[in-house]
């Protein structure tokens, strides 16, 4: 985030505007829906804004800027056409220590002017960081469209109304479940309607009913997808953001966990590097007791909950408990790093029937079934299997398969840095040296079509997809704190 969104208040504070063309022209009448007193500096002065001077809230001083003119000033604006003027007045008000902004030369701006949609006392801004404010206008439209225009009298309503609400529901997470049960009833349509009264007696009528029924918990156990946050179901999104704690591993990629609301809990319980991965048995038992708090929690898991997530056992442990839950399943890694790789799981030419298999070893070795697997005409897919390939590729030749049998490893799929090791398996075990977690193998003569229908192609140089292992490390000893308090 290259600069930090706030919105400053200038009512009745004097800002100043350097300069009294066109571009002035805007900025004047964005100054003054805000309230502001403006002072305009500039040699000559346009019709639209010579227009506005009254000599009170719009003061024009005819001239050339010099420094003395920031003394008193809230904020400054330079709209001129004179690089070295904007130079100037940038300097000295740095120098002041006054906000700055210098129209298309976000170099010289201490802060900038979004894209700004106003259902007054509801603003959205939106802003590219200076690098295309057109963009930047594109998007705000985007947004108009979703808000309706009575948007600002139902943020009236809700405001008259906070100090009751917190009155009779004094914990936060209650209050906040209210607002949110509200925005999605009846009374926003009543109230664009202009039925002020009825929807002031069904807002008094949900409150009480609100206020006599205790707080109750519940868990969402949520498929995160392979890493893309795209791949995210509607339904997930969600039920992510209702959430008052998220309780995630090493397979969810940071950018689903940012989608949570700012001020949730977030909850690290996989495993990493110089520190043990939290027992499943006691995050099952840290969803119960969070849920008989009064919390909502989502438990966000790689892929799909049920498809080697550990879900089934987390949701046996909550219904022991009595405590609501809800799956919300989610693109499994097989399914969406296949498809991204340009792999199909089925084909009728080549597989008839696909198997999913935990690649995971116990003690070391993997207790699998390796004549029924050596079939062939079927598609295989390991998860969690990148440390046991050897073995794998070893034990389907053993067992059958040819050498050359296509085999495939699929690093972060999804992701930008997704990268596709296409072999057979002979050669694999050796092709994927310096391969890390998370990745999935693909067995299959199904591979083979993989040169041909590879669309996506990810960059060796793009953002890392899943956490650095120094703040994987962090976040495993502060939850390891948490869960034992």
């Amino acid at each position: 985030m290259r600069y930090l969104p706030i919105f400053l208040d200038v009512r009745d504070q004097t800002c100043l505007l350097i300069g009294a063309g066109a571009v002035a022209a805007r900025k004047l009448a964005l100054l003054r829906a805000a309230g502001a007193r403006v002072r305009i500096v500039a040699p000559e002065c346009e019709a639209e804004i010579a227009a506005l001077i009254d000599g009170d809230a719009v003061h024009y001083t005819a001239g050339a800027f010099s420094p003395e003119q920031l003394e008193g000033c809230h904020l400054v604006i330079s709209a001129t056409d004179s690089a070295e003027v904007n130079a100037a007045v940038a300097f000295a008000a740095r120098a002041r220590n006054l906000p700055v902004n210098v129209v298309d030369s976000p170099e010289l701006c201490s802060f900038i002017v979004p894209a700004i949609i106003d259902r007054d006392p509801i603003t959205v801004a939106v802003s590219s960081a200076g690098k295309s404010p057109v963009l930047a206008r594109w998007i705000r439209s985007r947004i108009e469209t979703l808000l309706p225009s009575s948007i600002g009298k139902l943020a009236e309503f809700m405001g008259e109304r906070r100090a009751v609400v917190q009155a009779q529901l004094p914990q936060v997470g209650a209050r906040r479940r209210f607002w949110e049960q509200l925005l999605t009833g009846i009374i926003p349509p009543t109230l664009a309607q202009g039925k002020i009264q009825t929807a002031s007696e069904l807002f008094n009528h949900a409150l009480l009913e609100k206020a006599a029924r205790p707080p109750q918990g519940r868990v969402y156990l949520i498929g995160a997808g392979p890493g893309e946050p795209d791949l995210l179901t509607f339904r997930a999104l969600q039920r992510l953001q209702e959430a008052d704690v998220v309780v995630y591993d090493r397979l969810v990629a940071p950018a689903v966990v940012d989608l949570a609301r700012r001020d949730a809990t977030r909850l690290y319980v996989g495993k990493c590097r110089d520190a043990h991965s939290v027992p499943q048995a006691e995050i099952s038992q840290t969803l119960v007791e969070l849920a008989q708090q009064g919390k909502i929690v989502a438990r966000l898991k790689g892929g799909d909950p049920f498809i080697f997530g550990r879900g089934g056992e987390e949701a046996q442990t909550l219904a022991a408990a009595g405590v609501p839950f809800e799956i919300i399943p989610g693109i499994t890694a097989a399914s969406g790093c296949a498809a991204y790789a340009g792999i199909p799981l089925t084909h009728r030419d080549y597989a008839q029937s696909v198997r999913f298999i935990t690649g995971h070893t116990q003690d070391g070795k993997l207790s699998l079934n390796w004549a029924h697997l050596a079939q062939g005409r079927e598609t295989l897919v390991f998860y969690m299997g990148l440390t046991a390939t050897a073995e794998i590729c070893a034990q389907l030749q053993a067992h059958g398969l040819p050498a050359d049998y296509p085999a495939a490893l699929i690093e972060q799929g999804t992701t930008a840095r997704q990268r596709v090791i296409a072999g057979t398996l002979a050669t694999l075990p050796d092709l994927i040296a310096g391969a890390e977690s998370p990745s999935l193998l693909i067995v299959g003569e199904v591979v083979s079509l993989h040169a041909e229908l590879k669309w996506f192609e990810g960059a060796i140089d793009a953002p890392a997809a899943f956490k650095a292992a120094t703040r994987q490390r962090a976040e495993c000893a502060i939850t390891h704190r948490a869960v034992a308090a």
